[in-house]
């Protein structure tokens, strides 16, 4: 929420800081929960509910920004920055609900792709320290969308095939 604040604010640099200090708090979550024996499936939901919304609050701080003026992106291939940062919060959320959909589907642990959150995150936090944000929306936004096509190939791939779900079954 901060990241997103600072970036409403037109304080790219801070929001950038925010995000790579959220981000060690995000590692350590997991970590202290596998190492105290206390991972649950609901703690593994309210994980990934509570980064979906961090995600979209940084976003929205984003657009917020860039439309308020106070946050500066400049147009890349004549679209607005805030536009590159609508396109990349669908595809922050498309990302993991594609992968959570094809595991309900029957798909194994399916993390094909080249846009993980934590590749999100730090081209965020990098565009936002050093100026590039624009380019980083950009980036995160094309890279999203990949990632979402891999995985819906990916997907098709497996469930086409009956045995191959039936032995990626748990």
């Amino acid at each position: 929420m901060a990241a997103g604040a600072a970036f409403a604010l037109g304080k790219p640099f801070a929001g950038g800081l925010l995000i790579l200090f959220s981000g060690v708090f995000d590692i350590l979550d997991g970590g202290v929960a596998r190492a105290k024996g206390r991972i649950t499936p609901f703690g593994g939901v309210l994980d990934s509910v509570c980064d979906r919304y961090s995600d979209g609050l940084m976003f929205l701080g984003i657009i917020a920004g860039a439309v308020n003026g106070r946050l500066v992106l400049s147009p890349i291939v004549q679209i607005e920055g805030w536009l590159w940062a609508g396109f990349a919060l669908i595809g922050s959320f498309l990302v993991s609900y594609t992968r959570a959909r094809a595991e309900s589907a029957g798909c194994r642990k399916l993390s094909v792709g080249i846009a993980e959150r934590t590749e999100r995150m730090i081209l965020l936090a990098l565009g936002g320290i050093s100026g590039f944000l624009s380019w980083a929306l950009v980036l995160v936004a094309v890279f999203s969308h990949i990632t979402i096509i891999q995985r819906v190939l990916r997907a098709k791939s497996i469930l086409s095939k009956p045995s191959e779900v039936d032995s990626q079954k748990p």
